[in-house]
């Protein structure tokens, strides 16, 4: 089946025209309840792929290059691969529907996973790094699909939506790291790096969840909805989103929403990808980094269903206060935690992952709040250009601070950052309700 998405209203094919949802609100919730189905099965082998690179990227450019002053390059690289991936992604949903956009985001990570493997053989650091950059594009298409749950959400559905479809993230990228051993000795039996074995896994993980939207995300739920609030505005003749006060504050929105994705972002990458570097260097094993990742992991992901119900019902803003105060405890956990307590270091990437978590929920709650139909998919690429931007930022001077000065002050440098959301979103508490009262 092929979506046109220009014009005045979105075209399908005949045998299932897009007015049965747009004239029912009963075919809406259903469609709402099968894209978020479909979603989990792609984020549960999304989650596995997006692994492999947190828990072993940093450590396989450690042993190619000789070198810690680099070994934030990895992460660094398939964020900034993930930018340009989060903005194609974005357009090819905005122009084709997210079936499209998101299923070709998922291959190519599994191509870029494929890429690594091969370079690892080959010890060839060009190849490595080319192929890093386009494995961004899993971590970007896995962050993105996040969204796809929310188009056919109303208002008090929306980070509920965007829970379920992180947490079934969850079961994949929990497993992801605790398998690097598994994937490991997969990988010396077959006469390949050991570090390598985990970019196996993702490659087989990616290219399934690119299948399951492809095959199965039909019809497409921001054709779908673009058709009824196009249908909505001719109807009601509702211009109100037009005017100039309802734009500014729509700005401000996204604005907020993407400033709080981007320095929580930022402040859990910096942190996360030196986190394995410090352990080797105090002497634990794979085993231990693999299980202190995977917590922290599970941690971003496992809580986001209570998340989302307390974003829809708390409010927006409460959670993404909590988010800066959280990550701020990590980082100072982190900063103060003997490195041979396997205990503190579980606790402080845990709380570390649970800021994330309050930080992306609430923050994409805003940002899908804010962003008209018409536009949404362009919008939420464009943002999460700089959230894949700032964690790039994050990975490279993560290596470099931990490099020159200690894994500690990188630590505190990151919950100090991640502090700033909450003057942040006083000011647009203010400001909001200052619109209101007029």
């Amino acid at each position: 089946m092929e979506y046109k998405t220009e014009g005045s209203a979105a075209v399908v094919e005949q045998e299932n025209p897009l007015h049965i949802y747009m004239d029912s609100p009963e075919k809406q919730q259903q469609l709402y309840r099968r894209t978020l189905i479909i979603v989990v099965l792609s984020q549960i082998f999304g989650g596995a792929g997006l692994a492999a690179g947190i828990t072993v990227g940093a450590l396989l450019a450690q042993s190619m290059l000789g070198t810690d002053s680099f070994a934030g390059v990895p992460t660094a690289l398939f964020t900034l691969g993930s930018a340009g991936a989060a903005m194609l992604v974005g357009r090819l949903s905005q122009r084709f529907g997210r079936r499209v956009g998101l299923g070709a985001g998922f291959l190519a990570g599994g191509i870029g996973a494929i890429g690594v493997v091969i370079s690892a053989v080959t010890s060839n650091l060009v190849l490595l790094f080319l192929s890093l950059l386009v494995y961004g594009a899993g971590t970007a298409t896995n962050l993105q699909a996040r969204y796809a749950g929310t188009d056919l959400a109303n208002s008090t559905q929306r980070a509920t939506a965007v829970s379920i479809a992180m947490v079934s993230t969850t079961l994949g990228a929990v497993a992801g790291p605790n398998l690097v051993g598994v994937m490991g000795r997969f990988a010396t039996s077959i006469g390949v790096p050991a570090l390598s074995g985990p970019f196996i896994l993702a490659a087989t993980a990616y290219i399934l969840a690119g299948l399951v939207l492809l095959l199965l995300l039909r019809p497409d739920p921001l054709v779908v909805a673009k058709a009824i609030e196009e249908r909505r505005v001719i109807n009601e003749a509702d211009f109100s989103t037009g005017t100039p006060d309802a734009v500014a504050a729509n700005s401000r929105g996204v604005v907020v929403g993407a400033t709080v994705m981007v320095l929580t972002q930022m402040v859990m990458v910096a942190i996360m990808t030196m986190t394995p570097v410090h352990m080797r260097h105090h002497g634990h094993g794979l085993s231990e980094v693999g299980l202190v990742i995977g917590i922290h992991v599970g941690a971003m992901y496992l809580p986001s269903l209570v998340t989302g119900l307390l974003v829809d019902k708390v409010g927006r803003m409460a959670l993404a206060i909590a988010s800066g105060v959280t990550l701020l405890a990590a980082g100072s956990l982190a900063a103060l935690a003997p490195a041979n307590s396997m205990f503190l270091l579980v606790t402080a990437l845990a709380l570390l992952g649970l800021g994330w978590n309050f930080g992306l929920i609430s923050g994409t709650a805003l940002l899908v709040d804010a962003a008209h139909p018409s536009t949404r998919a362009k919008t939420q690429g464009t943002v999460d250009v700089l959230i894949a931007l700032s964690g790039a930022a994050g990975g490279v001077l993560s290596g470099v601070i931990a490099a020159h000065s200690s894994y500690a002050a990188l630590s505190l440098i990151g919950g100090l950052l991640a502090l700033l959301l909450v003057p942040i979103v006083i000011w647009y508490r203010s400001n909001r309700s200052q619109q209101l009262s007029n």
